[in-house]
């Protein structure tokens, strides 16, 4: 849920200082963060649980970096979806579905939400649970509120409901890791969204999504009944377009599958479209790769971060995970992404090669781009910093 409510901008002084500490700034959110405990505490936190939340908070620099640089909106979406959709969460997703099976049937009984779209939510947002964050996520949102966000008054809303969580004793103090923008849990919740959707599924008395996998996957089907999904209905179809097509296109212009039929459209397999259901037509990559119609349901998955391609990074998990088959189309582009084994092969390339970027943990930050830029300009392509597959195939690469 990274992409919900968060800041698009920061202050630029850090940014134009090599997101360096600016002067002062040290003293300014040890002031501010002082001042956020006084503020939780008149808000019904205990001071226990105040003090020992924002205790140590300083200045992070990677929470100021990321809050200006989201994935989903920045990166091509054959490099999003080769990252998120590999041959490891689909394997891993599989071995979960069985797993968790007695869960994820009374869930789907319960919310009307298909299990492998729960699923697939759950493979995304935390690689089944394996990673939930970087980030002590009290002292995310400190940093939010107090380094320079124009949307503080929101992130000290979710700081101080994040505590009151752990006052109510739903979820362990020590245990809020997650994002940068203060998302917890294995499906990653803000702390509002959580107080209006966490539900106990396991029956223990608290709505814990960190240690509960039962509580963390009912919590999202939950979501995604109130975003609008419906089981009775797909969250879309690959298509293909008749040549030259001119006609409309975007998630506001729906229309019933009949009536693209008549536009010339046809599924992927060249199967007819025929009935009410309405749907929209997008081209996530441009004319020149996959196109969808998608439904309602698909609002649903976008709806838990607003991103086409998030939202189709969850559709086609779901699909494979059940068994189905992965997109027709191919990507627009004749230098694809890299897996994570790949991204991770990268970097053990890039230090082999000279060009150190430091332990390989597969994850691209800075020192990895950095030395991707110096690969790139010493086999003459262009500099990019991407972790494609051009210059992984140039380091050694197979």
């Amino acid at each position: 849920m990274y992409g919900r409510s968060v800041a698009k901008t920061l202050t630029r002084a850090v940014i134009a200082a090599g997101l360096g500490l600016i002067p002062g700034a040290a003293h300014a959110i040890e002031g501010c963060v002082e001042s956020l405990k006084q503020q939780a505490i008149s808000a019904g936190v205990r001071a226990d649980v105040a003090e020992r939340m924002l205790s140590g908070a300083t200045y992070d620099e990677k929470v100021i970096r990321f809050s200006t640089s989201q994935p989903e909106h920045k990166t091509e979406i054959w490099d999003y979806m080769a990252f998120l959709v590999d041959a490891e969460r689909i394997k891993d997703g599989k071995a979960n579905l069985q797993k968790h099976s007695r869960t994820l049937s009374a869930i789907e009984s319960r919310y009307g939400v298909d299990r492998h779209v729960v699923l697939a939510v759950w493979g995304i947002e935390s690689d089944y649970g394996q990673f939930q964050g970087d980030f002590y996520t009290p002292h995310a949102l400190a940093n939010l509120v107090c380094a320079g966000s124009r949307r503080k008054d929101y992130f000290r809303g979710e700081l101080i409901k994040t505590m009151q969580i752990a006052s109510r004793g739903d979820v362990p103090l020590d245990d809020f890791r997650g994002s940068w923008a203060g998302a917890f849990g294995q499906t990653q919740f803000m702390p509002s969204t959580y107080n209006s959707l966490a539900v106990d599924f396991d029956g223990d008395g608290r709505k814990d999504l960190v240690n509960s996998v039962p509580d963390a996957l009912a919590s999202t089907a939950n979501f995604l009944k109130n975003a609008g999904w419906r089981n009775d209905r797909p969250w879309g179809y690959e298509v293909r377009l008749p040549d030259g097509y001119s006609g409309p296109s975007g998630l506001k212009s729906r229309s019933s599958l009949a009536t693209w039929s008549k536009r010339g459209l046809t599924k992927i397999d060249g199967g007819r479209l025929s009935g009410n259901l309405e749907a929209a037509l997008i081209q996530p990559a441009g004319a020149g790769g996959p196109a969808f119609l998608v439904t309602r349901n698909f609002n649903a998955l976008r709806s838990y971060n607003a991103s086409t391609s998030y939202g189709l990074a969850i559709a086609l998990l779901s699909e494979l995970v059940s068994g189905g088959e992965p997109f027709k189309t191919p990507w627009p582009t004749d230098n694809p992404g890299l897996s994570r084994a790949q991204r991770l092969e990268l970097q053990k390339l890039l230090n082999r090669n000279g060009f150190n970027v430091g332990e390989p943990d597969g994850k691209v930050g800075p020192a990895t781009r950095e030395g991707i830029r110096k690969a790139e300009a010493k086999f003459g392509m262009p500099v990019t910093g991407r972790p494609s597959w051009n210059v992984y195939y140039a380091l050694g690469g197979r």
